[in-house]
């Protein structure tokens, strides 16, 4: 599959952007220039040779405040999508195999989590917990997963009463083999889609909470919180907004392209180009070789 969204323009944009990032998240607290929690006597500075993007309210080096949050905000928006896709994906298949009492348990259980604001489960559990990224995003992944249980569950039944699931059980197979061997191959087309948009939400996410303060212990950055400092001094550093933002912007364009490139690779017409390709690729070879 990595192939086949390499071979398209949007899938490698969408990667080039998201190594960039986890780059950023795995490099940024080696690669800050300063101490991004000390600040100096030198407020709301403008960009110079000390202080590349300037400096904050309390004289902090924004571009090391930036670097150093890089990995808070990825880390947590993937929290998000991995905890959303284990409460969501696996209640998901196991609906369509183990009974109706389950299946409506589930489904009425994946309804009220749709119809619950997650933010304000965010702020409860972290003034219960303590305000920290992992409770917060805990909480909101498990929020979101309806998400991945809808789509589980849909891809599930499209293969669940095919003749040869129905002859693979007839024969004797258990159903965890069935799974494992027919509906996975199944399912994971469209939970790879939705892990790519759910990430991208998990950054938004994450943004608008650390904006808010929350789920973040002051005075650890994160982009959602230099947004919110910056915002506070735009008549002295009216330029100070755009680059976090432009941060988040692009992280969450990247997720969703990448979301497109994959349905696009793992769909049919996405198929029949790739083998359209293939076959292109042969004749050219074919006539050098003439």
């Amino acid at each position: 599959m990595f192939r086949r969204i390499l071979t398209l323009t949007s899938g490698r944009i969408a990667v080039g952007i998201l190594t960039v990032v986890a780059s950023l998240a795995i490099l940024g607290p080696v690669l800050a220039p300063h101490d991004p929690l000390v600040g100096t006597a030198d407020i709301l500075a403008s960009p110079s040779r000390a202080h590349l993007l300037g400096t904050d309210y309390l004289g902090r080096d924004v571009l090391s405040r930036l670097l150093d949050g890089s990995r808070v905000s990825v880390l947590g928006a993937v929290q998000v999508a991995l905890i959303a896709l284990i409460a969501g994906a696996i209640p998901g298949i196991a609906s369509v195999y183990l009974g109706r009492s389950f299946e409506w348990v589930t489904l009425r259980l994946a309804d009220t989590l749709i119809a619950l604001p997650f933010l304000v489960f965010a702020v409860a559990v972290t003034a219960l917990l303590g305000n920290g990224i992992p409770q917060a995003m805990f909480v909101v992944g498990v929020m979101v997963s309806p998400l991945f249980y809808r789509v589980s569950r849909a891809a599930t039944l499209s293969v669940a009463h095919s003749p040869y699931v129905e002859a693979a059980i007839v024969a004797g197979a258990s159903v965890g083999w069935v799974i494992r061997r027919h509906v996975w191959v199944k399912v994971l087309p469209p939970i790879a889609v939705a892990l790519a948009n759910t990430t991208g939400v998990g950054f938004v996410i994450v943004s608008s909470l650390t904006f808010l303060g929350i789920g973040v212990r002051p005075p650890a950055p994160t982009w959602g919180g230099v947004l919110a400092a910056d915002l506070g001094y735009l008549s002295f550093q009216p330029w100070a907004p755009l680059l976090p933002t432009a941060l988040i912007m692009a992280t969450v364009w990247a997720c969703n392209l990448l979301a497109d490139a994959i349905r696009d690779v793992t769909g049919e017409a996405g198929r029949a180009l790739l083998n359209t390709r293939k076959v292109r690729a042969a004749q050219t070879g074919a006539g050098r070789e003439e």
